[in-house]
């Protein structure tokens, strides 16, 4: 992400996420301040990713995809883990909700895994942000935080 981007990608977020910020294991974070990868469509955003590096780990902010199943949010992904390699990073994580069902099937299809349920951590969020949604995907009732981590193997130079 360009620094140019940051108003359009604060109203995106605005837009998407229906404040400035997202919230994370208690957390706030201002996605138009850290880094990311925009996808594009005759110059509108149709997919963003997120995230920001604290020493070895990439920690996933969001991800959008406004186009289901034209592989924007695959892209988006692999390309933040490519760069999570290039920073020498040691793994990626991410929170998402539990009723992210479709995204959660495609984190694990790129080898994330589980490693945690952060039980009723989204009904504490909604004291500080009250617009998240009580409901998402298939009616399911948003309560938990679901923690996922992908383990970075680092580059093997065969030449050396």
């Amino acid at each position: 992400m360009k620094d140019a981007d940051r108003e359009e990608v604060k109203h995106f977020t605005e837009r998407y996420w229906h404040a400035p910020f997202v919230m994370s294991t208690g957390r706030k974070f201002y996605p138009h301040q850290e880094h990311g990868f925009i996808e594009r469509r005759d110059g509108e955003i149709v997919g963003l990713l997120t995230y920001r590096i604290e020493g070895d780990v990439m920690q996933l902010l969001t991800l959008n995809s406004l186009l289901e199943g034209q592989g924007i949010g695959s892209s988006l992904l692999l390309s933040a883990i490519e760069a999570a390699r290039e920073s020498g990073c040691r793994e990626v994580t991410l929170i998402t909700t539990n009723d992210a069902l479709r995204a959660i099937g495609l984190y694990q299809r790129l080898g994330f895994r589980m490693v945690a349920v952060n039980v009723g951590v989204v009904d504490e969020a909604r004291k500080i942000k009250p617009e998240i949604p009580l409901v998402g995907e298939r009616g399911i009732p948003i309560h938990d935080e679901v923690a996922m981590r992908l383990t970075i193997k680092p580059y093997i130079d065969n030449d050396k």
